[in-house]
């Protein structure tokens, strides 16, 4: 192990894991359009399109390509940006977590302002919990790392489990959001986020209860990255994560999908996750695949994973402007339109952030909250 901590990370594997970060990130605004172009806004988030008619099916199959998938292949990157901390601060000899805790002190920071001022379902604060847990399990001995993730993996399920025989048996239900109806087609700015802070527990129960399959993805992450999983001789490991996640995930999440309701929670948060173990394989073979110059779509999806943070804070401001109340108002304007326009205004958004990063990174050596996020960071240090 003290070899393979000691090794840096080569330039085709930053390059690999920047974009399958930044498929990553367009990859969850894939979630999070369907909230903001729902004009009853997060309660929407609460409930499965009902199937039956043409439109409804193509909506619920729209919904299923990225409910909670990019979400979980971001969780497994964070995972392993959290092993390169570790090696980096191994190999310089440093304390650890030591900085590392600051770190994640300041992500929960960004989360919170990034909840209070623009979305609900922020997913940083989490993270940064998550982060400062998993950073004393991240050196400890592979059996132990592996009894981690067997514990959090299980306590993860039973817990889903249990909701689910809730949902299905009539005893438990998804309520809404507990915020005025016409609030995000009607209210003001300011409302929202006086709604956010009044109906805290509502929009952070999410936040707080996928902390153990957090840590179980964190932890898993940073495994799959010491077997190799971005290097040139792991094919094999990513032709077994491909096999797993798509041979298995994709067929029991399509049924999920469309089971109705109850089944709900299992289609979000338990098989997600096995499928992005199967991007995970996918996109770093597809990459390693090509040859020769980027083309327009890699560099714009290195250059959205590069920027990371500030691509996913500010991808979800623009879409917050376009479609609620208090901006242009569009999710009330076009709901007729649905489920057509939500795929235009998504490819939109994700074009417009792949050229901005692409642009900016050429000028600059940083995103401009990855920039204010380094000053934070290295400001009690100096």
């Amino acid at each position: 192990m003290t070899e393979v901590l000691r090794q840096a990370p080569t330039s085709s594997r930053i390059t690999a894991i920047d974009v399958v970060r930044g498929v990553a990130i367009l990859g969850t605004l894939g979630t999070n359009i369907w909230i903001f172009t729902d004009p009853e806004g997060p309660a929407g988030m609460l409930t499965m399109v009902a199937t039956g008619t043409l439109t409804a099916n193509i909506e619920a199959t729209i919904r299923f390509l990225a409910n909670g998938k990019f979400l979980s292949l971001l969780t497994l990157l964070f995972g392993i940006g959290l092993e390169l901390q570790y090696r980096s601060a191994r190999r310089r000899g440093g304390r650890w977590p030591g900085w590392y805790l600051w770190r994640a002190a300041l992500l929960f920071t960004e989360g919170l302002l990034h909840y209070i001022l623009i979305f609900e379902f922020d997913v940083l604060m989490s993270y940064a919990v998550t982060s400062m847990l998993v950073a004393y399990l991240i050196g400890r001995s592979d059996r132990a790392v592996k009894g981690w993730i067997i514990a959090m993996g299980s306590l993860h399920v039973a817990f889903i489990g249990v909701v689910t025989l809730g949902l299905l048996t009539g005893h438990a239900s998804l309520g809404g959001s507990g915020a005025p109806s016409q609030l995000f087609t009607t209210g003001s700015w300011l409302e929202q986020v006086s709604t956010r802070i009044t109906h805290w527990g509502v929009y952070r129960i999410e936040a707080i209860f996928i902390i153990p399959m957090s840590v179980a993805l964190f932890l898993l992450g940073a495994r799959l990255y010491r077997a190799g999983v971005f290097a040139a001789e792991g094919q094999r490991l990513r032709n077994r994560l491909m096999l797993f996640g798509f041979g298995i995930g994709v067929p029991l999440n399509l049924l999920t999908a469309f089971a109705g309701p109850g089944w709900f929670m299992v289609d979000r948060y338990i098989l997600p996750p096995v499928i992005a173990l199967g991007l995970l394989g996918l996109i770093p073979t597809v990459v390693g695949a090509l040859r020769g110059t980027p083309g327009i779509l890699r560099r714009g999806l290195t250059a959205v994973g590069r920027m990371a943070l500030s691509c996913y804070v500010f991808q979800n401001l623009v879409a917050a402007i376009l479609c609620y109340g208090w901006g242009f108002g569009l999710a009330a304007r076009f709901d007729w339109a649905r489920p057509w326009w939500v795929l235009v205004i998504w490819a939109a958004i994700c074009a417009t952030f792949m050229t901005l990063s692409t642009w900016w990174l050429r000028r600059f050596e940083r995103g401009p909250l990855e920039a204010a996020w380094n000053w934070a960071y290295r400001l009690p240090q100096r």
